[in-house]
C-alpha cells in the first residue's frame, strides 16, 4: 500500500472492535437507515447465498425488506480479528419470528473497510430455516 493511498487505510484492532459492535447494535435495532452511517456509496452487500447488492441505497432496501420478515434478532459477537482494512467477526444470532419462536444460527462477517467505511459486506449465514 502506498503511503499517500487513503482507501484501504489499516484499522486499529480497537478501531475494528469498536465498528463490528456498533454496526451489529444498528443491524439489531432492524431500522435499515441506522446502518447508512457504516455504508460507502459503492458499498457490496452480500447474505449467505444470495446474490451480491451493490450501492448503499439498495444494501439499505434490502436489508429493510429482511428486516420485515422477523419480529426480532439480537447478535453474540464472539471473536473480531482485523488484518489492514479487513475485519471477520463470528459469533451467533437469535432470530424471533412472529409467532414468538426462536431460531439461533452461527454467522460468520468479512468486512472491508475503505476511507473508514464498509466498502465490501460479506454475512455467511444460513437464514433458510427463517
Amino acid at each position: 500500500m502506498n503511503s499517500h493511498d487513503t482507501k484501504a487505510q489499516a484499522l486499529e484492532p480497537m478501531q475494528a472492535t469498536e465498528l463490528v459492535t456498533k454496526l451489529y447494535q444498528a443491524v439489531d435495532t432492524r431500522e435499515a437507515a441506522a446502518l447508512a452511517p457504516f455504508l460507502s456509496p459503492s458499498v457490496t452487500f452480500q447474505l449467505g447465498n444470495n446474490p451480491p447488492v451493490n450501492g448503499r441505497e439498495a444494501v439499505l432496501e434490502i436489508n429493510a425488506s429482511f428486516f420485515t420478515s422477523i419480529a426480532g434478532m439480537a447478535h453474540t459477537i464472539d471473536a473480531i480479528w482485523s488484518q489492514g482494512a479487513n475485519i471477520i467477526c463470528n459469533g451467533s444470532v437469535r432470530y424471533t419470528r412472529f409467532d414468538g419462536s426462536h431460531l439461533s444460527i452461527p454467522f460468520a462477517t468479512i468486512l472491508t473497510t475503505e476511507r473508514g467505511l464498509i466498502h465490501d459486506y460479506k454475512v455467511y449465514a444460513d437464514v433458510s430455516p427463517l
